[in-house]
């Protein structure tokens, strides 16, 4: 446990870096997937060529967001073990729910009614997205409480970004909507909105990590 205090906000950014990069990666091996109107579940159909490739590395990155959650309890159990346990649950949401989830059920987009496995992967999507989504709201409360000024506004306006963004993404996931130029770039809004959603969360390993690096300087100089 302490192996995971010491190095989870490392295995946060790695998670957030593998999870980034996988459409771009696998989209070099699948170009007849259009990145700006697909979503990147499609990555994971049973049709498509690199199927396996990102069914392994959904499960990878979930798993590094999971193993990150010790330290993020920890980092914020002094302020308020209630919201340091709901930041945890929001992150570990989308690891399992979105990362994790995806790898093990696949969707398959040839079928026109929902199985099992598109049902399951939808769900924990949902469910995964919106812990995404809540996690800088979450922090902005827990820097308020700290009396931290400066954090809270950032991670204010971070979550303010995030909501308009993934707002955008909602709309565009409407039919009625789909013959409007600016909501047909459905995957377009998709890897938008998880940038945004990246923020917050990367904004957060890289202070922590900062800190953890100042105090080790001051005890030396002590």
């Amino acid at each position: 446990m302490n192996i995971l205090k010491r190095y989870g906000f490392y295995f946060l950014l790695i998670g957030v870096i593998s999870d980034f990069l996988t459409p771009y990666v696998l989209g070099v091996f699948y170009p007849q997937l259009d990145q700006m109107t697909s979503v990147m579940s499609l990555f994971g159909d049973v049709d498509s060529p690199v199927r396996q490739a990102f069914l392994i590395w959904s499960v990878v990155a979930g798993c590094f967001y999971v193993l990150a959650l010790p330290a993020l309890y920890s980092a914020f159990k002094p302020a308020s073990h209630e919201l340091a346990g709901l930041a945890v649950l929001a992150i570990g949401a989308y690891g399992i729910g979105d990362c994790i989830f995806t790898g093990l059920f696949s969707v398959d987009s040839a079928d026109a009614q929902w199985n099992f496995s598109t049902w399951v992967h939808n769900i924990g999507s949902g469910i995964g997205y919106a812990g995404f989504l809540l996690f800088p709201l979450i922090l902005f409360i827990l820097y308020r409480m700290k009396r931290d000024k400066q954090m809270s506004r950032r991670y204010l306006i971070l979550f303010c970004l995030s909501i308009a963004v993934a707002a955008i993404y909602g709309l565009a996931r409407l039919p009625q909507l789909n013959q409007f130029a600016v909501f047909k770039q459905l995957g377009f809004w998709q890897r938008l909105s998880f940038i945004f959603n990246y923020l917050p969360i990367v904004y957060l390993a890289m202070t922590q990590l900062k800190n953890r690096k100042s105090v080790k300087r001051s005890i030396k100089n002590i």
